[in-house]
């Protein structure tokens, strides 16, 4: 039986996609985040953390209800001749807010671990808020930013519900790999599905291997530097 393979194309990009979207937006939210503390954005923590707890599906309602033909946003859209619903870019902006949370949370989680005084050293020597963030918060914050891109490129390989909600099934055009293991399984045909569940299994999988691999590689290289400035003289 020949195995249509648009499914994993089309996941495959919407992945991609979404990863780049929840990287740039992610850490661009955490930066601005840093360094506030109130209850307004406590408040603005729990918005942008509502998909981690909400169902996926409740998460698709609510973005179809945005951006459906009479929704909010959606009937701006439309009246430029722009539907976003039932299409490949459903997909990509239900698997980015899904995962947003996962890049918003490991980001917050690595610029707060940044040494304030490290920051301040480079401000009072003349650097720009632009390069004390790009030339010194992010690259010491980059592992942490890396876990959270590989987390939500896993998750994001894996969303369904809203998905399913949003982009619907559309055979070429939205079905992605979740969605095919479900209508496979709904018509019976379970080697399809068993095929797909596997390859799911398989990424997501190499993707946490190598993320562990690097992580024991940056512990392993940091401790061999950490022994050559001891044995190095002091001074030189």
């Amino acid at each position: 039986m020949h195995l249509d393979l648009a499914p994993l194309w089309i996941s495959l990009k919407a992945t991609f996609t979404a990863t780049a979207l929840v990287l740039v937006l992610g850490v661009a939210a955490a930066h601005w985040r840093t360094g506030r503390q109130s209850r307004f954005w406590e408040l603005f923590d729990g918005v942008l953390l509502l998909p981690l707890v909400l169902p996926p599906t409740v998460v698709g309602f609510f973005l179809l209800v945005l951006l459906g033909r009479n929704g909010l946003l959606g009937s701006q859209l439309w009246r430029i001749g722009i539907s976003l619903v039932f299409s490949w870019p459903a997909t990509v902006i239900a698997a980015t807010v899904v995962t947003f949370p996962l890049m918003y949370l490991t980001a917050c989680g690595a610029l707060d671990q940044i040494d304030a005084g490290m920051l301040e050293a480079a401000r009072m020597l003349g650097a720009s808020e632009r390069e004390v963030f790009l030339r010194i918060a992010l690259p010491l914050a980059w592992p942490g930013i890396l876990a959270g891109t590989v987390l939500a490129f896993a998750r994001s390989l894996g969303e369904f519900g809203a998905t399913l909600m949003l982009a619907g099934n559309i055979p070429g055009r939205t079905e992605t790999i979740p969605v095919a293991i479900f209508f496979d399984m709904e018509s019976g045909d379970t080697r399809d599905a068993l095929v797909w569940a596997s390859v799911v299994l398989a990424v997501s999988l190499a993707v946490l291997l190598a993320m562990g691999a690097w992580t024991r590689y940056q512990r392993a290289y940091l401790v061999r530097d950490f022994a050559r400035a001891k044995r190095s003289p002091r001074g030189a």
